[in-house]
């Protein structure tokens, strides 16, 4: 077994290997505004029910439209969408339509009122349960009502930020099932 000799890290960049997981965009719509923006930091934190956690600042447009209608939709780009992602976040919602500006459509929730982005692989609608940790930390805590998944690909190349505009494409899967035991998951 690979040992690996360590050097000294800042702290501040530790997140360069921490990143949850893909970077996701949050679709959200509250009274004739709609918008979205670009989110690497986001957590499960229960399965049944479906319950997602999201870091968003107070100070991104987004934020006001989620916290009045208690609602959004968690979408996962593909890699394809890498340079869309990376704009969506360099942008300001109420500057422009960002669905518009970058050739997204926009298509109806069957539960919530923020719209699903056709163009990824996955869309979460979500409401909001506990605002508890909003304005301490603007975390957001989130119950899925209802999943849309593409069919194809089965593993879909996600995008996975390192910090400092770098980002990984995810890989292969390995399985280790004949090794798992889910009781202790």
């Amino acid at each position: 077994m690979r040992r690996y000799r360590k050097v000294d890290f800042p702290v501040a960049e530790v997140r360069r290997f921490l990143e949850p997981g893909p970077v996701v965009l949050v679709s959200s719509a509250w009274k004739d505004q709609r918008d979205i923006m670009t989110l690497g930091w986001h957590m499960v934190l229960e399965f049944t029910p479906s319950r997602l956690a999201t870091m968003i600042s107070s100070g991104n447009h987004s934020a006001g439209l989620i916290r009045r209608s208690g609602e959004c939709v968690i979408n996962v780009p593909t890699a394809d969408l890498l340079d869309t992602v990376v704009g969506i976040g360099n942008t300001c919602g109420d500057e422009i339509d960002k669905f518009a500006h970058f050739g997204l459509d926009a298509v109806a929730g069957s539960v919530v009122a923020a719209p699903l982005i056709a163009q990824c692989h996955a869309s979460f609608e979500c409401r909001l349960v506990d605002r508890s940790q909003i304005r301490r930390h603007g975390l957001f805590i989130w119950e899925v009502v209802k999943a849309h998944v593409a069919r194809s690909p089965k593993l879909p190349r996600t995008v996975h930020y390192r910090g400092d505009g770098q980002f990984m494409v995810s890989g292969d899967e390995v399985s280790r099932r004949r090794l798992f035991n889910p009781e202790m998951l």
